[in-house]
């Protein structure tokens, strides 16, 4: 059973999650969004980190064979299995939200990084 803390952090995660949608639907940019609401920027990217974190938490496999210190915040790397490798065909699925992306083995990290920043943000 959960107690009073954990309901009431759920209640901000969700609430949060609804100002983060709300945002995007609006088509505004945070500055221009927060000021309309009358709240802070900053206030408004700490839940956005909150709730990635929370996500990723989720997301990320419990079981990382390998775990890179340059990879940013939020990001793993994984170590592929040798049988995984033989049937790897150049390409990997990138799923953010609604959104689907193919990339190949050989794009830019820079290029990656930006695609996958746009895709967070709208998708």
């Amino acid at each position: 059973m959960k107690n009073t803390r954990e309901i009431a952090g759920e209640y901000r995660m969700t609430y949060w999650a609804g100002i983060m949608q709300k945002r995007v639907e609006s088509g505004l940019s945070i500055r221009a969004f927060c000021q309309g609401e009358g709240m802070h920027v900053n206030r408004y990217h700490y839940w956005q980190r909150k709730l990635r974190t929370a996500v990723a938490k989720e997301i990320l496999p419990t079981k990382v064979e390998t775990v890179v210190p340059t990879v940013p915040m939020g990001w793993t790397q994984v170590k592929i299995a040798e049988e995984a490798k033989a049937s790897f065909n150049g390409e990997v699925a990138i799923e953010i939200g609604k959104c689907r992306v193919l990339v190949k083995d050989n794009i830019n990290p820079e290029t990656l990084a930006q695609v996958c920043k746009v895709l967070v943000s709208i998708c």
